[in-house]
């Protein structure tokens, strides 16, 4: 690849290459922060023209690396940012053996974690951003990684990103934040990532137990119930990206994680509705 950045995020370590210097410029922006890799990289992620011209007629953007997905579509090299993040997801989703990858939102108070899953659009990334804005440790957007062995919280502190109406929210939440250019016309409408605060990053490294399961969903009038184990177990067997390759040892850490972690389900019709009813139900603990 002609141009090349790495950066660890929590206990991952990411190469990204590209045909073009724009996203590589992009991504050294947003991770201005972090630390380099402990070494080797652990995965690598390639953005690609679909063809030798393509780097500079109409370029095209693949996204290629240690795992792929055959025949997903390239992207206009305006959204190559977003081609190197969901590359660095596609990754860690079909390659990350040594945790329980969970697709969740998570933030910690007091050593205890807080994580948060649902369907896209839930508002999971936004309540993140409004609770670290509250004081909250911000411990990750896309994946909660769960340590096998401990059960801990280990963070992995990406920027967040945040779609089309929440992108106002989390701009007013944290109005010092490091952006990314605003992606408009994408396969999920307009998006801009937030890079987190320094403490989040400072502390990638400190799991935490985890105290909370929230399954938040956004648009709703507010209503709190409480998920039992069943129900819990189903749904985030579907919010796992590696719970089946991991065998008996993804069972056994899912298993202690239902049956050690309460669970409750959260409508709200807005942020202020819902970070109320994540410290009502926090204090509650």
């Amino acid at each position: 690849m002609r141009h090349v950045h790495t950066v660890r995020v929590g206990p991952y370590g990411f190469r990204v290459g590209s045909d073009w210097r724009t996203p590589i410029a992009a991504l050294e922006r947003l991770y201005a922060g972090y630390p380099k890799p402990d070494g080797i990289a652990d995965f690598t992620v390639r953005l690609e023209a679909t063809r030798l011209w393509r780097r500079f007629v109409r370029p095209a953007v693949a996204i290629a690396g240690d795992w792929m997905l055959p025949g997903a579509a390239p992207l206009p090299l305006a959204q190559a940012l977003l081609a190197a993040e969901m590359g660095m997801n596609l990754q860690l989703a079909l390659g990350g053996r040594r945790h329980l990858l969970l697709h969740a939102s998570s933030v910690e108070r007091g050593g205890r974690a807080l994580l948060m899953t649902g369907e896209s659009g839930a508002g999971k990334s936004t309540l993140s951003v409004l609770l670290a804005a509250r004081g909250w440790r911000f411990m990750g957007d896309e994946f909660a990684l769960i340590d096998l062995d401990t059960g801990e919280v280990r963070a992995f502190p990406r920027p967040v990103s945040l779609k089309n109406d929440s992108i106002g929210v989390g701009r007013a939440a944290w109005p010092g934040a490091v952006a990314g250019p605003l992606l408009r016309a994408t396969p999920k409408g307009e998006v801009r990532h937030l890079a987190p605060d320094a403490y989040a990053i400072a502390a990638m490294d400190v799991p935490a137990r985890p105290a909370l399961l929230l399954f938040p969903r956004y648009g709703f009038p507010a209503e709190t119930r409480t998920v039992p184990p069943s129900e819990t177990f189903v749904r985030l067997t579907q919010a796992s990206t590696n719970y089946t390759a991991l065998g008996q040892r993804g069972f056994e850490a899912l298993i202690r994680l239902v049956r050690g972690v309460p669970a409750m389900a959260v409508d709200y019709p807005d942020g202020a509705a819902g970070v109320a009813a994540v410290e009502a139900l926090w204090g509650a603990l």
